[in-house]
């Protein structure tokens, strides 16, 4: 295993033997996620990304013990451990039968086709597949910031990232002066490129998009303006670089990339009759190109 991997791996394996310490035999398996489990995996910007199924009922202490948790794992002193993000639902949650849990479409479908198992044994079968639709509609939700409730980590940091983006808050101001998103470093800026690639790949295939599939998939478009960017943003995952230049190459094809993502779901969205969300989408993309 890669030293870089082991690093992920040792905030999981924290993160696994607390929950087994809290919930017991109600633990019925947890799951490296993400990149932990399907590849890519890097230090330097990734998430670690945990999904926890657990026996049921839904009992209603169980929210506050998973965030409890997952806060005590993230105060362990690394980046990464302050990136540790997890989901959790049981059988009946997981299948639609019952609400309750986190686990939205895009990290179940995570789950189903990459879930690597950690601890306990493997619970997948019967889960329900999201649709395609439903992919799209949880995705084009998630940029927008409409995922409610508290999200520990990553997640909730990109939904805050993208509420003050349509709101036209400093980050708006920071796809318009990328000089102002550089200064935060490789982890917003490669989030800033990469989550667009990877919504548009999901939209369009109904697979999970991640960073090496999508970029793939949208660097063999004919229309790729942010070509350059997406490459490079693959690149800066692993090393960010000291000359400047991500700040030229941001200038020019960012909000490009944004423009042609918003079009695309805009016009997704009216396709399956979601026309209230495909107005937000308007009008974000009214606030990014003024």
């Amino acid at each position: 295993m890669p030293a870089e991997t082991q690093l992920g791996e040792a905030v999981l394996a924290r993160a696994v033997a607390a929950y087994r310490a809290a919930l017991g035999a109600r633990l019925i398996a947890a799951y490296a996620l993400g990149s932990l489990a399907h590849g890519g995996f890097s230090p330097l910007v990734s998430d670690v990304d945990l999904g926890l199924i657990l026996a049921d009922p839904v009992r209603a202490k169980d929210r506050l013990t998973i965030f409890t948790v997952a806060r005590s794992v993230q105060a362990g002193g690394s980046a990464l451990d302050r990136r540790l993000s997890v989901f959790w639902g049981t059988p009946a949650t997981l299948r639609g039968q019952r609400p309750g849990g986190r686990f939205p479409p895009l990290d179940r479908l995570d789950l189903l086709n990459y879930g690597r198992l950690l601890t306990g044994r493997d619970a997948r079968a019967g889960l329900a597949r999201p649709d395609h639709d439903e992919l799209l509609v949880a995705g084009a939700e998630f940029a927008l910031g409409y995922l409610g409730g508290h999200s520990p980590g990553p997640l909730g940091l990109f939904r805050d990232w993208a509420r003050r983006l349509l709101r036209g808050g400093p980050v708006l101001e920071e796809i318009r002066t990328p000089a102002r998103l550089v200064a935060r470093g490789p982890r917003p800026v490669t989030k800033a490129v990469l989550f667009p690639v990877r919504f548009l790949f999901t939209a369009e295939t109904g697979r999970v998009g991640t960073n090496a599939l999508a970029a793939e998939h949208y660097l063999a478009r004919a229309d790729a303006p942010a070509a350059a960017l997406v490459t490079a943003a693959l690149a800066w995952r692993r090393e960010w670089p000291a000359d400047g230049a991500a700040t030229g190459l941001l200038s020019r094809e960012l909000i490009p990339l944004y423009d042609q993502y918003l079009d695309d779901h805009i016009a997704r969205l009216q396709a399956i009759g979601c026309d209230r969300l495909a107005g937000r989408f308007r009008r974000w993309q009214g606030r990014l190109v003024a």
